[in-house]
């Protein structure tokens, strides 16, 4: 799983998803890329099982690129705990997804092995994503 070597702050505020993805919305690197339609929050573990799911369906065919990194600490009280007493302390990473931003690319791979590894992946994110190809050719 990613998570950043180190910040200039332990923790962060939640901060709002509004608005579209400005950057980070075209295709890069690849030829087939996973886009987001919704925006949301996606954790370390999720981001890790979608490129699990890509690279295992793959094979040993392809490059993937994972465009997205969770640079955002979520933290947590601990079970059963009053209130006051502060802030609870970081638990997990995330990273903040607006509409259009691409999550995963993959190239060197044919069309139908590309859908299929997207598919799978799609089905992993707490969103609604769609398969977007590069337009040059």
């Amino acid at each position: 799983m990613q998570n950043p070597r180190r910040t200039k702050y332990r923790k962060q505020h939640r901060g709002r998803l509004r608005g579209i993805s400005s950057r980070g919305n075209v295709v890069s690197f690849g030829k087939y890329a996973l886009q987001a339609l919704e925006p949301a929050w996606i954790t370390a573990r999720q981001i890790e099982a979608g490129r699990r799911a890509i690279t295992r369906h793959a094979r040993r065919g392809g490059k993937l690129w994972i465009r997205i990194f969770p640079d955002k600490p979520i933290t947590m009280r601990p079970a059963e705990t009053r209130m006051g007493s502060g802030k609870g302390s970081p638990e997990y990473w995330v990273s903040v997804i607006k509409p259009g931003r691409i999550i995963y690319e993959l190239g060197g791979v044919s069309k139908e092995v590309a859908e299929a590894a997207m598919l799978i992946a799609a089905h992993k994110m707490p969103i609604q994503t769609r398969l977007v190809t590069s337009e040059k050719l």
